[in-house]
């Protein structure tokens, strides 16, 4: 039996699946192309109770997604929405609001499907036929997982992006390496992420 189709993405996969960076997503989401989500407990509005799946405000918290990485990697929601209402509630009690950080942000499936297929993302692979891709940055990211889950993170960025690096000479073509730049473009996002929820 196949197991059904994911339910949700993080925003560090989607960007590694859309190969773009986190700002570019809040943009996205701020414009209403898709709604980035977070799963929140209980909390009271008056006699309403919210809980579950709700819409996060991108604009409230963009300083997270500061292109030069340089903003918070967490931040307090003091308003929601449910994704099948307009109106936003605000979250008016200190104490009830929502602390998130990078990794708590999703995308639901289905509006990544839609805008993927708004975008024509779907036929992207199609410009690689007869070739392959010139890095492997899936096994790469495979490798890191492992890492991550075997010894943790590295004490610094640095040290992460070198041993990235002798990956890239050790499993590539001819130790053909991506420059340092293109590595460290995909690894911020990650690193903070990791770094904040530690």
């Amino acid at each position: 039996m196949a197991l059904p189709p994911r339910v949700h993405f993080t925003l560090l996969e989607a960007a590694a699946r859309w190969d773009c960076s986190l700002a570019d997503i809040a943009g996205w989401a701020s414009v209403g192309r898709f709604d980035i989500v977070t799963a929140i407990p209980p909390v009271t509005r008056g006699r309403q109770i919210v809980a579950g799946y709700v819409v996060v405000s991108v604009t409230d918290i963009m300083q997270m997604f500061r292109r030069c990485g340089s903003g918070p990697t967490k931040s307090t929601l003091r308003r929601v929405r449910l994704g099948d209402q307009d109106d936003w509630i605000m979250i008016a009690d200190p104490a009830e609001r929502i602390e998130v950080t990078l990794v708590d942000l999703l995308i639901m499936a289905d509006e990544v499907r839609r805008f993927e297929a708004d975008c024509d993302l779907l036929r992207r692979p199609a410009s690689h036929i007869g070739s392959t891709a010139r890095y492997d940055w899936e096994g790469m990211y495979i490798t890191l997982m492992v890492r991550i889950h075997d010894q943790g993170l590295p004490a610094t960025q640095a040290e992460w992006l070198g041993e990235v690096q002798e990956w890239f000479v050790a499993n590539g073509d001819g130790g053909e390496v991506p420059d340092e730049r293109t590595i460290r473009r995909r690894l911020t996002p990650i690193w903070k992420a990791l770094r904040g929820s530690c």
